[in-house]
């Protein structure tokens, strides 16, 4: 058995090795990646095969958990802002390691299926609350959320904060995935195929009632392409054409202006291979508007 201290090296470790496939580029994780997890000379997978948690022998609490893309488990990402994530049928195990990692607060790291056998990484995840009549534990994927009063019963303020965190954040990185495969990780303006380099861009922006976080409305995007168009100073029409803004065209400043920007005037827009993740012709409207203005 590790002991405490030793634990939790382990589980910032793993954090650690989680940011260095982050800022590769890496926007979603394979489960032979996950189970290929090692700690020196040690291997310690992530994921256990056939079971949404994974509890190792010599730790004391929970160190991932997972859930599937069609709901197997039967756990759900809620407009509370917690994962409610379901106990096991039987008692004892799981269920006693989960309870363990809620009475440590000890940090966990919560897998989002986002394909077969393909996901993205939520960490620090937090067991913030055991809900013994509904028998789920709930997981806090937002830093401040681990410090509401009660997460069973929040006052109102909490429930909107919550709501609003789920939507402009815990969502960004399934979103981010999925629209990085739509676009085989390639800039739909300029084709730039360097994931590093690439955003996963609204349409409708996120703080937007209508901007779900779902592929038909997000583009693949360059930072510098992603950047403009936030500004406005690119749109898309809904006809999937390249505009850049006039003033912009009209100034003079040197090559990465002339071939970033100004030569994508006119282009058209590289789009998925699957017509269902194609951008919404709808969304793509409401947002040009606010360009054409």
């Amino acid at each position: 058995m590790y002991s405490p201290e030793e634990q939790l090296v382990i589980r910032e470790d793993v954090f650690r090795w989680l940011d260095n496939k982050v800022g590769q580029g890496a926007y979603e994780l394979t489960r032979d990646e996950l189970v290929g997890y090692h700690f020196g000379d040690t291997s310690i997978p992530l994921l256990d095969r056939g079971r949404g948690i994974r509890n190792p022998r010599d730790f004391d609490a929970t160190l991932t958990i997972m859930t599937g893309v069609k709901g197997v488990y039967d756990d759900v990402t809620s407009p509370d802002g917690f994962v409610h994530y379901a106990y096991q049928a039987r008692e004892g195990g799981d269920n006693v390691k989960l309870k363990r990692a809620l009475a440590q607060r000890v940090p966990l790291v919560y897998f989002e299926g986002v394909r077969p056998g393909v996901f993205v990484a939520h960490y620090p995840a937090y067991v913030v609350a055991d809900d013994e009549v509904n028998r789920t534990f709930l997981i806090a994927l937002e830093e401040s959320m681990r410090f509401f009063g009660d997460p069973l019963h929040m006052t109102g303020d909490e429930r909107r904060y919550a709501e609003r965190a789920v939507r402009q954040r815990l969502h960004q990185p399934a979103f981010r995935a999925r629209i990085m495969h739509a676009y085989a990780s390639t800039c739909a303006v300029c084709q730039l195929k360097h994931a590093e380099l690439l955003d996963a861009a609204h349409i409708v922006e996120d703080s937007d009632l209508a901007g779900l976080a779902v592929v038909t409305n997000g583009m693949a995007l360059c930072k510098i392409h992603h950047a403009a168009y936030d500004r406005n100073l690119m749109g898309v029409t809904p006809d999937y054409e390249v505009r850049i803004n006039g003033a912009l065209l009209d100034e003079v400043d040197g090559p990465m202006l002339r071939y970033g920007l100004q030569d994508m005037h006119g282009k058209s827009l590289v789009l998925p291979a699957r017509v269902r993740d194609q951008p919404s012709r709808d969304g793509l409207a409401l947002r040009w508007e606010k360009f054409a203005a």
